[in-house]
């Protein structure tokens, strides 16, 4: 008879599940967004516990297993056009996982005298083991393609510097961001306002909301950042309207870099899935 400690069972789900996520979030180049991904492997974790408590075996059945997948991705990257994308590579890192599992425990039974499948001497050890070597695996196999079909798809990396302060996100290759600098006339960055505190301390934590009323907060901190100002625009349905912007020291993406670039913070979410937090215009480099 084989005792299972639900405790144990459940820390250990709880931890493949988010390394697995947060993996196949890495592969796609997207966001990971940590509390997501934590509540969606506790989900993940709570589902394959309640499938070993008596009179609840029936919730393992496969249609039960593919819901509270379905659910736990929903949960981890949220309803955006790359849900079946990262759910795909969950599934692949998925069976990666289970296979070099069987590897490393067949390995471990041989060199032992055992011989069995996920023996008991296989252990935490080789579980962590397991789930390295087939994250390492898809990335030297996948890596590079997923790097060019990011690419493809018009995002790129983008590093803002603003003295000692760093900020580096992916970014949207939009050419129809037709924002212009009205000193210089170079192209505006576009950046989700939630990513300002990280160049302008001043701005951390303050709500998205009050990014709508840009005079308001230029009033507020202009004395504290002397790079903070407004920046004119018109987009459909809005013939004039302005937004707060700050003077950053460099913008650099896709090869180009541009000093004293201007970025325009947006009081709205850029992507609805997270994927990017940024545009940039101009053509493809």
């Amino acid at each position: 008879m084989t005792t299972v400690y639900l405790d144990a069972r459940f820390a250990l789900d709880l931890a493949v599940n988010y390394c697995l996520l947060a993996c196949a979030a890495r592969l796609d180049g997207g966001a990971v967004r940590r509390r997501r991904l934590a509540l969606a492997a506790g989900l993940g974790a709570g589902y394959g516990v309640l499938t070993l408590l008596p009179g609840l075996g029936a919730l393992g059945h496969p249609v039960g297993a593919a819901l509270a997948a379905a659910g736990m991705l929903l949960a981890a990257y949220g309803p955006s056009d790359r849900l079946l994308r990262r759910g795909a590579l969950f599934l692949v890192l998925s069976c990666a996982f289970g296979g070099v599992l069987v590897l490393v425990s067949l390995a471990r039974g041989s060199s032992a005298g055992a011989g069995g499948l996920l023996g008991p001497s296989l252990g935490m050890r080789g579980i962590l083991i397991a789930a390295a070597l087939s994250y390492g695996a898809l990335s030297l196999v996948l890596g590079r393609q997923f790097a060019k079909t990011q690419a493809e798809g018009g995002l790129c990396p983008l590093t803002l510097t603003k003295g000692e302060k760093t900020l580096r996100l992916l970014a949207l290759i939009d050419t129809g961001n037709t924002l212009r600098d009205p000193l210089t006339g170079e192209g505006v960055v576009v950046l989700d306002c939630g990513r300002a505190g990280a160049l302008v301390p001043e701005l951390a934590g303050v709500p998205a909301q009050a990014f709508q009323r840009p005079v308001e907060l230029l009033a507020r901190f202009a004395g504290e950042e002397p790079d903070l100002r407004l920046l004119p625009y018109q987009a459909v349905g809005v013939p004039c309207g302005l937004l707060l912007a700050v003077r950053v020291d460099e913008a650099a993406w896709g090869g180009q870099c541009r000093p004293r670039c201007l970025c325009a913070l947006s009081p709205t979410p850029l992507s609805d899935g997270g994927g990017y937090h940024a545009l940039v215009g101009g053509e493809h480099p």
